[in-house]
């Protein structure tokens, strides 16, 4: 027998008993620790996540106020939360009385959720200086 012929066995040897080793912990693990994945926290674990609504709150500057349809543009910071970097976007507002407070450059902090694309202010206030 050539030196090719027992390397050749000596590895298909070894694949067959890596194999067995790698369904024997398979069958002797339990569930949880197969599935990492399905027992793992969701991505952001530390925001609100029911029925795909996340929850993250930040800090901003008020550029725009739209009353009539319950909107408040915010160059914002980062959200946290909800691993949204700064930026300037348009937010709905849960009560458009929320706006009565504020005016054009003031600074805010807010709560905001998110359900699928709609980003909604549940909070706002004044921001602390």
């Amino acid at each position: 027998m050539n030196t090719s012929t027992r390397a050749g066995g000596q590895a298909a040897t070894l694949s067959a008993a890596l194999l067995a080793a790698a369904a024997l912990l398979c069958i002797s693990l339990p569930a949880a620790a197969q599935t990492p994945a399905a027992s793992a926290p969701a991505h952001g674990a530390h925001s609100t996540h029911a029925a795909g609504m996340m929850e993250g709150q930040g800090e901003g500057e008020v550029r725009k106020i739209d009353r009539a349809g319950k909107k408040l543009t915010l160059k914002h910071g980062e959200i946290s939360g909800m691993d949204m970097p700064p930026m300037t976007m348009v937010f709905a507002v849960k009560e458009a009385a929320m706006l009565d407070r504020f005016k054009v450059s003031d600074r805010v902090r807010f709560k905001v959720q998110q359900s699928g694309s709609t980003l909604l202010i549940t909070e706002l206030d004044a921001a602390r200086p």
